[in-house]
């Protein structure tokens, strides 16, 4: 099944601050939920990992991301990668177009373009269900992104990233992704909108 993401949101920074941020995979990646950086293959291919907890159980989707093209004068980036489950057949592949523009008043906005391909058994929550739940994580990306940008912008200092993960020197592991409340809340949301304009 294939699926669509389309999303945009404002960081109250100047473009070039958050162009810096988010071509760097071990400041992204804290953003990400339940996302940990394992490693780097080279100055374009990453490995990584992400953790969705369901209940008492937790699974590992095993992945790599490459950056296909980047045009740093234009502000825009195209990232591929593909993920799988590491104990089951579950999969997915991912095509992200991301572009950042200047705002007024040193604002910028960033505007996502995503295609994912997912096999397994995710497909039975429907496409509709999917595509709500993709927004629902990418929103909580963005106010990670958003604050952690704006944070550096006002003065605020980034930690080191550490040598085997990426990630803070010592930090403890990444908390998995709460699946539950997440796909509540994407049902939640989903059958607002459906039954919405149905109400009027």
């Amino acid at each position: 099944m294939a699926i669509r993401i389309d999303e945009r949101f404002r960081v109250d920074a100047p473009v070039g601050v958050v162009w810096d941020f988010l071509a760097d995979p071990r400041r992204v990646v804290a953003c990400v939920p339940g996302g940990e950086l394992l490693g780097v293959t080279d100055d374009r291919t990453f490995e990584g990992r992400l953790s969705v907890a369901v209940g008492p159980f937790t699974f590992a989707y095993g992945g790599r991301v490459r950056i296909a093209e980047e045009d740093v004068a234009a502000r825009r980036v195209r990232i591929v990668g593909q993920a799988r489950e590491r104990i089951g057949a579950a999969s997915a592949r991912l095509t992200l177009e991301s572009h950042l523009a200047p705002l007024p008043g040193g604002a910028t906005e960033v505007t996502a373009a995503a295609r994912v391909d997912v096999e397994g058994r995710l497909v039975e929550l429907g496409r509709g269900v999917l595509e709500h739940l993709g927004h629902v994580v990418f929103q909580d990306f963005a106010g990670a992104v958003r604050a952690a940008v704006e944070s550096e912008a006002a003065g605020g200092a980034h930690p080191a990233p550490g040598p085997a993960t990426g990630g803070p020197a010592g930090a403890p592991p990444r908390p998995p992704l709460r699946a539950v409340p997440l796909v509540l809340r994407t049902l939640r949301s989903w059958m607002a909108g459906w039954w919405g304009p149905r109400a009027r």
